[in-house]
């Protein structure tokens, strides 16, 4: 497409677009310390250590011997870093991981797909209703998650709609999560901020509603896409509820519930289970660390920010 204000903009003539201006607003050096600040700076670090306390004992726990466990020490006496490869060979966590990305890889392009298109719809397309169904899309997102457990239930066991029983099946675990209000409120307030003159410019190219996502609102959305793509991964690896009670066999049971295989007869083996977590939660602090730019930028340009 060509002749685009908006391209004319990252050059200084024309208009910016936001992700630039959010930038520019995100390489704005913090305030200089003042000693008035110094309550809200205690505040912080003392959320800050409360917040890591759990983090801190698992990650000590994982180190410790079962009879350390029991006696609730704090610290390892020694380390015992065979507690990991103990965990992932006797869980079958090699499966349980497969599982975990290929339902997490399925879920964002279902979730980027429609909460594009639905999140543009609401954003840049004029239709009857569009106001009073974008307050009923809001207003679900008062509704709890676990509310909706049984009637989704049923319709994947084909109870409501006869296509057959999903039960113990990826589609059972994805289809349903597909769509997402928080997303769809994300993207729409991301679209609605893009200016006007690049759909006039785009209209006068001949283009129309489809074409002007695809090639001009698709490719400067990369931050919010990627908000919207880190925001369900970490949904989707760390569910439990849902695909205990959709499976029965471990064919594509995550994570999650693979930690469920250190709760035994015999008792919890905490140390295992502490791995376990460590083990789990490893993909997403590294995921999150090489998207933590575009996580905020697409925070900040999607009118979330405070």
């Amino acid at each position: 497409m060509r002749n685009l204000p908006g391209r004319r903009g990252r050059t200084g003539s024309g208009v910016a677009p936001p992700a630039r201006d959010a930038q520019v607003r995100l390489d704005t050096p913090p305030p200089a310390f003042r000693l008035v600040h110094l309550p809200v700076y205690v505040a912080l670090v003392f959320g800050a250590i409360v917040s890591a306390t759990p983090f801190l004992y698992m990650l000590s726990t994982s180190l410790m011997n079962l009879g350390e466990t029991i006696n609730r020490q704090l610290l390892p006496d020694a380390p015992q870093w065979g507690n990991y490869v103990e965990a992932w060979s006797n869980a079958s966590f090699d499966l349980y991981m497969r599982n975990s990305i290929i339902l997490s890889v399925v879920t964002i392009l279902g979730v980027l797909f429609t909460s594009t298109l639905a999140g543009y719809a609401f954003a840049r397309i004029r239709f009857p209703g569009r106001n009073v169904l974008f307050a009923i899309l809001l207003s679900t997102l008062m509704i709890p998650g676990t509310v909706t457990f049984i009637p989704q239930f049923l319709l994947v066991r084909g109870d409501i709609v006869p296509w057959g029983n999903w039960l113990d099946t990826l589609p059972a675990l994805t289809i349903p999560f597909f769509s997402t209000a928080f997303i769809i409120f994300l993207f729409r307030q991301f679209f609605a901020e893009i200016p006007d003159e690049l759909w006039d410019a785009a209209r006068l190219d001949g283009a129309g509603h489809l074409r002007f996502l695809v090639q001009v609102v698709v490719p400067m959305s990369r931050p919010v896409l990627t908000t919207g793509a880190l925001l369900t991964f970490v949904n989707t690896w760390n569910e439990f509820l849902w695909p205990l009670l959709v499976t029965y066999t471990p064919t594509w049971r995550p994570l999650g519930v693979g930690l469920y295989t250190f709760i035994t007869e015999a008792g919890p083996e905490t140390h295992l289970l502490m791995a376990g977590s460590v083990i789990t939660i490893v993909p997403v602090l590294i995921i999150y660390f090489f998207t933590q730019k575009q996580f905020t930028e697409g925070i900040a340009t999607s009118g979330l920010k405070g």
